[in-house]
């Protein structure tokens, strides 16, 4: 059993299947986008002008659609709250556009101090915009967490030198990185920073 943690001075989090509910259809994204089974943004990197305009018009649509119709996971407004009660800085760090996260950030009106999207900078499983959002918010890598629900979010902190908290929705996990912490969902999030402030 590890000891319990130290409460960080900033958390960054994913969003999509982190803080919102995933909506986005992966598979078929590819297949509008003619990509077969590649990584959407890696491959996007390497298209011709012509192509990559035509691939990125197919994925803004569906993220449009997604932020517009997006759901936040259980807990999220009770972390994010409790967070800034404590004084814990908070940022978003998502491989999603810009425009697609003030979608988001309009509907549900989430008050984050830095975002930062693949706008911004290379993204995850890229260090960077981890990096990007410690140097923003004034806070070294090793005092903050990242919360993510996928293999990017976890290497990309790993790589950053920041403690990984993976949340499981009780899957498996399925990458070979291996997280700081593993966590069920916010609300367990939420039992662990409560833990590591001791209350």
């Amino acid at each position: 059993m590890p000891p319990p943690p130290l409460l960080p001075r900033a958390v960054l989090f994913d969003m999509d299947g982190t803080l919102t509910q995933p909506m986005l259809d992966f598979p078929r994204i590819k297949r509008e986008m003619g990509i077969g089974d590649r990584p959407i943004l890696e491959t996007l990197a390497k298209l011709d002008p012509e192509a990559r305009c035509i691939a990125e018009a197919v994925l803004l649509r569906h993220e449009d659609h997604a932020a517009d119709h997006s759901t936040l996971n259980p807990g999220c407004h009770d972390v994010l709250n409790w967070l800034d009660e404590h004084n814990v800085k908070i940022a978003l760090v998502t491989r999603n556009s810009r425009r697609s996260l003030d979608r988001v950030m309009k509907r549900h009106n989430l008050p984050f101090d830095v975002m930062v999207t693949r706008d911004d900078c290379a993204y995850k499983p890229n260090p960077q915009p981890l990096l990007l959002a410690c140097d923003r918010l004034a806070v070294a890598p090793a005092d903050a967490w990242m919360v993510g629900d996928g293999s990017h979010d976890v290497q990309a902190g790993i790589a950053a030198g920041v403690r990984t908290v993976w949340i499981s929705h009780g899957r498996q996990r399925d990458f070979a990185e291996e997280p700081w912490r593993t966590v069920q969902d916010l609300i367990e999030l939420l039992a662990m920073l409560r833990q590591a402030a001791g209350v």
